[in-house]
């Protein structure tokens, strides 16, 4: 199976609002080169969810696909905590 090679990511659902589409932050603490202070840096991605699973606040694992759309080129793997069970 080809999925071995692909780029897989656990972020945090931060809209639904979208039809069959979630978008998805990653937070990643770097350490700053020279003045060594750690930064939070986030990215944004838009991944498919075909059956409309995923809530906002839900932690998730998305993997990288072909294009889908013109922004989604990710889709959902797994809901990993529901944010419904807090």
């Amino acid at each position: 199976m080809a999925s071995e090679n692909k780029k897989t990511r656990i972020g945090v659902v931060i809209s639904d609002k979208m039809d069959k589409s979630i978008t998805v932050q990653i937070t990643q603490k770097i350490k700053h080169p020279w003045i060594g202070k750690y930064i939070n840096r986030r990215s944004k991605y838009m991944a498919d969810d075909p059956n409309n699973d995923c809530k906002m606040g839900d932690t998730v694992k998305i993997m990288e696909c072909r294009p889908i759309s013109k922004n989604k080129s990710w889709r959902l793997l797994e809901i990993i905590h529901n944010s419904a069970n807090i």
